[in-house]
């Protein structure tokens, strides 16, 4: 028993670096693989007192008669035995003390990155969409909480954390509202996953999306959407998982180790299925008749200061996010591995921001003859280069984690300008970081994939990334072919459940907010606050901003009046939807296609606007509501100004 300590000590302080780990050809035994996002054996809790002073002294006295009360001394090997006990228990406690503290302060680090989505967003918009944004990714945290919680969690690890036991199934059954759930702070760590992945959506649909829409969607992917996708790719029962005890798909399974495809794709596909369905903005690729512009209109955002603080504050919550899915930093060499996801992630976001900085700069410099360094494509290709090596962080090297960065640069830029050729509005090029680079990230694992890494982190290097098989001798692409697999199987899932529901939702009239409250900002509406209205731009279309201020007032006591005085009951719940339904199928893409009433299209001219009707007459908002009025004079008195409001009158 002396030895093996003497030798488990030794072998403790000789512990292997990272380098020792790469140049291993075989994997030695004794060092069990990482498995990441394996969720640790759960420990009864015992209502038990630690024992005080020097274990020596514990053991003499709890044997010093033996056990048989006749005052003889304990044996050698009972105290052995005592002591080697109460040793391998305070152990354990301190090692599961760790491992909590470890993954408590990696969720609060992703956690954290809720607040850099935040400050990207707010950045992006205009100033009269500010406080529209900011509560929705505050939305997504509350939204996301309750879902995960409730039924969320148990889909995606609900009786399937151990590989002993685990059977392939499509969804997890057990652990509803945590009920049986012991290590909570698992519960914890993968809520900051779940939450990150659905704030990805708020930055695309920004300035257009309606508040109740938004909501909705936040419960649905987390309750139900993004869980298949995290049982299917991270559960021991799922199908595509490469910790699936027995016979994973080709034998290796899908590797994504901190969620390229788990959670960045799902958000990023969400992305783009809610922006095709709601449309641009107003007035970024069509006019107000809805006639293409020749040239895409650009909404710069009202500050770079936050889309820079919430970059910085993205890639610090990074560290916990990859470095954090290592789960338990106390297993056999888990700690280097979690160092080296940490400088993955380093190089990767420079590596990428680089890229897309010089890329662009000589691009414009070819086409335009003048140098220019634009930021906000510096900046997104930091977060591009970040998502693309989170899938594979902990089974490249350093310089493949280079490369990844680079391409993933370059991806961004390509896909961000088709996005805006095919006037898709993305508001924040969502799409192009965490889409298109979640589905390089994943792709990357299956080139880069090192064999020693592989054999540490997953327990196996007979199938690793494709450059390393022909190192071997052969083309052997399992691998590569798991990691397609798993992309197509997270954009058919996402597709097949989020755009029937967001058709439903654009149906019902709930998903798009009303255009003339999109042109004034929603902050007039959502918040309930007036914006500051002192404009000093010598832009035409901004200086008109005051009128359709105006006319946005003015509409919207029209609406308070008449649900007033016309509102009869439940009948009239759809009405607004059918309303606009009735205007796009009248009049395209006018203003009047997300109005309330659907009666009138706003013009500007050289006065200021002017209200027409669906025969292209000149009307007003006077006129038509005394056209109501006098349609309706059995319910109420047209001459009767007092029950009119004063801004109509």
């Amino acid at each position: 028993n002396i030895s093996t300590i003497l030798f488990t000590t030794e072998e403790y302080i000789t512990r292997p670096s990272i380098h020792d780990l790469v140049n291993r050809n075989t994997h030695t035994g004794r060092i069990p693989p990482c498995n990441p996002h394996k969720k640790r054996p759960q420990q009864r809790r015992h209502n038990r007192t630690m024992p005080t002073g020097n274990t020596y002294q514990t053991c003499m006295a709890e044997l010093g008669d033996g056990g048989e009360g006749n005052g003889t001394s304990p044996s050698t090997e009972e105290l052995l035995l005592c002591i080697s006990s109460k040793y391998d228990n305070a152990s354990s406690s301190t090692d599961n003390s760790i491992d909590t503290l470890f993954l408590i302060y990696a969720a609060s680090l992703v956690f954290f990155m809720q607040a850099g989505f935040a400050m990207i967003s707010a950045g992006c918009v205009r100033l009269n969409n500010v406080q529209n944004t900011l509560l929705k990714n505050l939305l997504d945290a509350c939204g996301a909480s309750l879902g995960f919680y409730s039924i969320g969690y148990a889909f995606a690890w609900g009786g399937s954390t151990d590989p002993a036991t685990a059977t392939t199934t499509f969804i997890g059954t057990q652990n509803f509202f945590l009920v049986g759930v012991e290590d909570e702070s698992f519960w914890l760590f993968q809520f900051a996953f779940c939450a990150t992945s659905a704030t990805i959506v708020a930055g695309a649909l920004a300035e257009r999306c309606q508040m109740t829409a938004y909501l909705a969607y936040s419960l649905v992917l987390a309750a139900f959407v993004y869980p298949v996708v995290v049982h299917s790719i991270w559960s021991p029962s799922g199908f595509l998982s490469a910790t699936k005890p027995e016979d994973p798909l080709f034998g290796v399974g899908v590797v994504d180790f901190a969620g390229s495809s788990v959670v960045h794709l799902t958000g990023g596909a969400t992305a783009l299925i809610a922006t095709l369905i709601l449309g641009p903005r107003t007035g970024r690729f069509y006019d107000l008749r809805g006639k293409p512009l020749e040239k895409a209109k650009d909404f710069p955002g009202h500050s770079l200061s936050l889309q820079m603080l919430g970059v910085f504050i993205l890639w610090f919550g990074w560290y916990g996010f990859n470095a954090g899915s290592t789960i338990s930093i106390t297993t056999g060499e888990n700690y280097l591995i979690a160092s080296h996801a940490a400088i993955c992630t380093t190089l990767g976001g420079a590596a990428g921001a680089i890229m897309t900085l010089f890329l662009h700069t000589i691009v414009e410099e070819r086409l335009t003859g003048e140098v220019k360094f634009n930021l906000q494509y510096a900046m997104n290709g930091c977060l591009s280069g970040l998502v693309s090596v989170t899938a594979g962080c902990a089974v490249i090297e350093s310089w493949a984690s280079v490369v990844i960065g680079l391409v993933s640069g370059l991806l961004y830029l390509v896909s961000s300008k088709f996005l805006v050729k095919r006037r898709i509005d993305d508001a924040v090029d969502a799409i192009p970081v965490h889409m298109v680079n979640g589905i390089w990230g994943c792709l990357s694992v299956g080139f880069f994939a090192e064999p020693a890494l592989m054999e540490h982190v997953y327990g196996s290097s007979e199938h690793v990334g494709w450059f390393y098989s022909w190192g071997r001798g052969s083309i052997d692409g399992r691998l590569l072919a798991c990691q397609l697999i798993g992309c197509l199987f997270v954009c058919g899932w996402i597709t097949i459940t989020m755009a029937p529901f967001f058709w439903f939702l654009h149906y019902l009239g709930y998903l798009r907010a009303d255009t003339l409250e999109e042109v004034v900002g929603l902050d007039v509406e959502y918040t309930g606050g007036l914006m500051d209205m002192h404009i000093q731009s010598q832009n035409e279309a901004e200086a008109k901003m005051e009128d359709y201020v105006s006319e946005y007032l003015k509409r919207r006591d029209e609406r308070m009046y008449i649900k007033k005085q016309y509102n009869t009951g439940a009948g009239n719940i759809f009405s607004g939807s059918l309303n606009r339904q009735q205007a796009r199928r009248s009049g395209g893409d006018d203003l009047h296609a997300h109005s309330v009433h659907g009666m009138s299209v706003l013009r500007p001219n050289s006065q200021g606007i002017e209200a027409l009707d669906l025969n292209g007459r000149r009307t007003s908002s006077s006129e038509r509501l005394s056209a109501m009025n006098r349609s309706n004079s059995n319910e109420t008195d047209p001459n009767n100004v007092q029950s009119q409001p004063e801004s109509v009158l």
